[in-house]
């Protein structure tokens, strides 16, 4: 018997079998081919605001995306740079094929690990606790634990208009077996929607007509193991057009042919990531919409027109491609298409993704309503945990909300749900400032090492990557600089007068437009560019960094108080109706997450803090 079968060979399946056999549980992955693994079926890259955060996440716990992505990126771009450190985050536009290639060797050589190609087509559960797997071929296979990652091939339908044919994602097969079998254990599913625009000839593409838009002139990494990374020049470069009148009126003028706006679609699709029909649809005062042309791969001849994804017939397809600057000779290599297919409601899960319904079934991926690589890959990492530990008898790893954007994502599933495609944006966070790009592995490296996924190589080399910036800090604070310090012209630069008396370089760092870098000739120590930046931002954001520490201990404080979970919520005097029909359907974890559950009114939480510190008084 195995310990763990993951099914699913995208990115939320490589990081729990990954990370489950990389802790020494026997795994075994299940995927329709080796050629599978790590695919990119939509856009290309890796990374984006709140989504690069929750690589560097994945990085500083032990994941695999990171390290992967680093290594195949075409292009390395840092966003809102011009904004505050709470919103900046690393994007990088990958090699789709390279990425693919690398993840596949690595679940190869990875020891423990097991790859078995074929379909699952239903679990096996006895006495309401997980004990395998059924294959297509009749084989069956058991262990002790099971997560599902399969993305969006459960009951598939692709469509391009009226036109639907029960699929997988590039006409790979899909089966109905599977959603029927977790409907029969107990668990509900419904309908969503996503799609991928088309992907053109990049030789037939005139870039004289769009804007170039090149990466980032610095050294930029998700994975803290990186060392080294294409130079600027070497990096590939995307651009940027736009939607012209000519395109919204073939749209609008056949709103009724795509798949959506047709009644064919019955699945909701994502409000973040939409089609451009729904762009013009909700967005009607816009006279444009941005259009990315993004490179596949360096050994492909396409490229992704990023913000195009449609339904709409193939020949109208033609005509509003060739609307585009740029592209009115493009000729379209793959048509786009929507995708309809099953997932499960989240509020069926633990926040250790542990179904409620079964023992030891886990789930992770677009199968819990989210989209993105970055979501699935985080949700795959934090299953694949919490399985080994239910495994061990050991308590499952719940992030909190201030501590990692893979916490409130989670936190948000298994309390609030959701109705559609779910996509991770900063604004979701609370704390944004203590989720930065650049404290991940402050935030979160110690539950890597004490899990065994971080080496003692890799914790000693953040201690003293820590220990540099404490560092930089002090010698800040006692370095003195005086008018004759050589920093007054970069000083004006930035509109501040010239010095007429000492100040410490800590009090100038503070001041906003000034960075340790343009301190340095004034400055008599050496410092590393990252500890400085980090050093920076800890000076610089302390005041708004404390009072957001603050605003997390109340939060904290509510999500100690762990809820029994033999509490009977129908034994719970004067909890409203919504509020007892919600607590009994999602069974919150804590007193925090019951907070945060929809129709759970303050009221009801004080009641229930009532009741426990009743039960804690005759426990005593």
């Amino acid at each position: 018997m195995l310990d763990v079968i993951v099914v699913g060979g995208g990115h939320a399946g490589i990081e729990a079998a990954l990370i489950a056999a990389r802790l020494g549980c026997e795994t075994a992955l299940i995927s329709l081919s080796l050629e599978n693994i790590g695919k990119m079926p939509c856009n290309p890259s890796v990374g984006g605001p709140a989504k690069g955060i929750v690589v560097r996440e994945i990085d500083a716990l032990g994941g695999q995306m990171g390290i992967t992505a680093d290594q195949t990126a075409l292009q390395f771009k840092m966003l809102n740079t011009t904004k505050g450190p709470g919103v900046q985050s690393l994007r990088v536009q990958s090699d789709k094929l390279a990425y693919a290639r690398r993840m596949q060797e690595e679940i190869q050589r990875q020891e423990h690990l097991r790859l078995i190609l074929g379909i699952c087509t239903g679990i096996l559960v006895e006495n309401g606790k997980i004990t395998g797997i059924t294959m297509e071929d009749g084989q069956i296979l058991e262990a002790r634990a099971v997560i599902l990652t399969t993305g969006t091939y459960m009951s598939s339908s692709v469509m391009i208009s009226s036109e639907v044919t029960p699929s997988g994602p590039d006409g790979e097969p899909t089966t109905n077996k599977l959603s029927e079998s977790l409907r029969q254990a107990g668990l509900k599913t419904f309908r969503l929607k996503t799609g991928t625009p088309p992907r053109v000839l990049t030789e037939s593409i005139d870039f004289s007509k769009t804007t170039p838009q090149p990466g980032t002139d610095q050294f930029v990494a998700f994975s803290t193991t990186t060392q080294t990374i294409r130079k600027p020049e070497d990096q590939k470069l995307c651009y940027l057009t736009y939607t012209t009148p000519q395109t919204h009126e073939l749209i609008l003028a056949n709103l009724k042919k795509s798949s959506m706006y047709s009644g064919v679609v019955k699945g909701v699709g994502p409000r973040y990531c939409p089609s451009i029909e729904d762009k013009l649809v909700r967005f009607s005062d816009k006279p444009r919409h941005q259009i990315f042309l993004e490179p596949e791969s360096e050994a492909l001849d396409t490229t992704y027109v990023q913000g195009f994804s449609t339904s709409l017939p193939r020949d109208l397809q033609e005509l509003m491609v060739h609307s585009l600057p740029g592209l009115e000779h493009a000729v379209i290599r793959k048509y786009a298409y929507a995708i309809e297919y099953d997932a499960i409601d989240p509020l069926q899960l633990k926040p250790s993704l542990e179904t409620l319904v079964v023992e030891n079934l886990f789930t992770a991926g677009q199968i819990n309503g989210t989209s993105g690589y970055e979501e699935a890959a985080a949700q795959g990492l934090m299953a694949g945990i919490n399985a080994v530990l239910k495994l061990r008898n050991q308590p499952p790893l719940v992030l909190r909300r201030d501590e990692a954007y893979i916490g409130v994502m989670i936190d948000d599933l298994v309390t609030k749900g959701t109705q559609e495609p779910y996509r991770l944006l900063t604004s979701r966070a609370e704390f944004r400032l203590l989720l930065r790009h650049d404290n991940a592995d402050q935030r979160l490296m110690r539950y890597g090492y004490e899990l065994g996924s971080i080496s003692e190589q890799r914790w000693q080399d953040y201690q003293h990557r820590r220990a540099q910036v404490e560092q930089l800090k002090e010698q800040l604070k006692t370095c003195r600089l005086t008018p004759k310090s050589p920093i007054q012209d970069a000083l004006e630069a930035v509109g501040y007068a010239a010095l007429t008396d000492g100040v410490s370089a800590e009090e100038l760092v503070r001041r906003p437009h000034i960075t340790v870098a343009m301190l340095k000739p004034a400055l008599d120590f050496d410092f590393d560019p990252a500890a400085a930046a980090q050093a920076e931002i800890e000076l610089k954001y302390e005041g708004y960094i404390n009072k957001a520490r603050k605003e997390a201990e109340k939060m904290m404080a509510m999500d100690h108080v762990v809820l029994p979970e033999d509490l009977d919520y129908d034994q719970v005097q004067h909890l409203s109706l919504e509020g007892r029909q919600k607590l009994k359907a999602i069974q919150p974890h804590t007193l925090g997450q019951a907070s945060r559950i929809s129709g759970v009114s303050p009221a009801d939480v004080a009641m229930l803090a009532m009741v426990l510190e009743q039960r804690h008084r005759k426990e005593q």
